[in-house]
């Protein structure tokens, strides 16, 4: 383990989408660390039915790279239409996030690392299955997993974001990286060392509008 860590706090204060990212490899030492994190996170019946390709290969990447492309130029489309009516401050900080997004969605497969996150559903409970919505709860043994791994990749000064739109293209992924039948992808992360200032402090909602007491939409009271 590193000599240093951060507190935990401060991570997950500062822990933002990097998306723009050098192409220098990222130490072993470092690399293993940051999956160590991973491995420590929670699941139901710490099953962990969750496994992560470490894809290093530079033609792989590039594939990868490729694929996700067109995905995110179709939803940039669609984002930017969600922006009509945003003026000053507001309007410029959604382009500066669609800019640092674009530079991710032509250089992804640059990155010298991508993390594939993968899930085995019939290793989970997933308790919601057969209710009237959509079911999230198999989420929660793989994402928490996703989240120790960020955190440590703020600790260790290792630029990273997480991506989904791959799913869409989870049929070539499957062939591209040997995926067994019975495992799918639920996530992709790049890793690297930022270009500029990397993490730092977040934008959220205030405590007050996320928390209620008791019933839904009450006043936090603590």
């Amino acid at each position: 383990m590193p000599d240093s860590s951060m507190p935990v706090y401060e991570a997950m204060r500062t822990l933002r989408a990097v998306r723009r990212l050098r192409e220098d490899p990222i130490p072993d030492d470092v690399l293993s660390r940051i999956l160590q994190a991973a491995v420590w996170a929670p699941s139901g019946g710490n099953i962990q039915p969750w496994r992560v390709i470490v894809v290093k290969d530079s033609v792989k990447r590039q594939q990868i790279g490729d694929l996700y492309k067109p995905q995110w130029q179709g939803f940039e489309k669609s984002y930017r239409k969600g922006l009509a009516g945003l003026e000053g401050e507001a309007l410029k900080k959604q382009e500066r996030i669609l800019a640092a997004s674009n530079l991710l969605g032509d250089n992804l497969g640059k990155a010298p690392v991508l993390l594939v996150f993968c899930f085995n559903p019939k290793l989970m409970a997933i308790t919601d299955a057969g209710l009237d919505r959509q079911s999230v709860v198999g989420g929660g043994s793989v994402y928490p997993a996703v989240e120790n791994l960020m955190l440590a990749c703020v600790n260790e000064g290792v630029g990273c974001t997480l991506t989904t739109l791959l799913c869409i293209e989870e049929v070539v992924m499957k062939d591209l990286l040997d995926i067994p039948e019975d495992w799918h992808t639920c996530a992709v992360i790049p890793l690297g060392y930022p270009r500029g200032k990397g993490h730092g402090p977040i934008t959220r909602r205030p405590v007050e509008k996320m928390c209620f007491s008791d019933s839904f939409g009450q006043p936090l009271t603590i």
